[in-house]
């Protein structure tokens, strides 16, 4: 499908819905009425989950509309809505599988054990986005450490002078 085609067609649901279905980024170029319409969007995400990018600001609130695209581009939950970067459903299992998620998640997140754990597995380093009670937290630390050493700039100073911790930086 040819660019061109697609912005002769930009109001024309039945061929931006085939536009999207060959390529998800095809939804930049369809009209501001389709980036909002649910059904067009969710067939762009289904084929490329990065298409969230041009989805109205509306979609990007969608609770449903965001699981599809961080199913595939964990990286899009930047463009989650206020209330959505501070879902803990969608948050825990976008960090599991996209540590850096973290950096988008509200404070209140930041300061969920659970939430942290799941994006320090994936990523130790990420613990730098932890809440200050969070980065005081041993097991969290040691989690963060074993998976990169890096980690320990961010862990509390209480930890970094804690013999178990300072055991894993050998």
């Amino acid at each position: 499908m040819e660019i061109e085609d697609i912005n002769e067609n930009k109001d024309n649901k039945e061929f931006i819905l085939e536009a999207v279905k060959e390529s998800g980024k095809n939804l930049e170029l369809a009209s501001e009425e389709l980036q909002d319409d649910k059904e067009v969007v969710m067939e762009a995400l289904k084929q490329d989950g990065e298409a969230l990018e041009f989805a109205s600001t509306r979609l990007k609130g969608d609770k449903e509309v965001l699981q599809l695209a961080i199913k595939t581009a964990p990286w899009t939950i930047c463009y989650a809505s206020e209330e959505l970067a501070g879902d803990k459903e969608i948050m825990l299992e976008c960090c599991k599988n996209y540590g850096q998620a973290l950096y988008y998640a509200s404070e209140e997140l930041r300061n969920d054990k659970e939430v942290v754990k799941a994006a320090v597995e994936n990523k130790g380093i990420i613990i730098k986005y932890a809440s200050k009670t969070l980065i005081d937290d041993k097991e969290l630390a040691e989690i963060a450490v074993k998976q990169n050493k890096q980690a320990f700039h961010f862990i509390s100073d209480k930890l970094k002078k804690d013999e178990d911790i300072k055991k894993l930086m050998e």
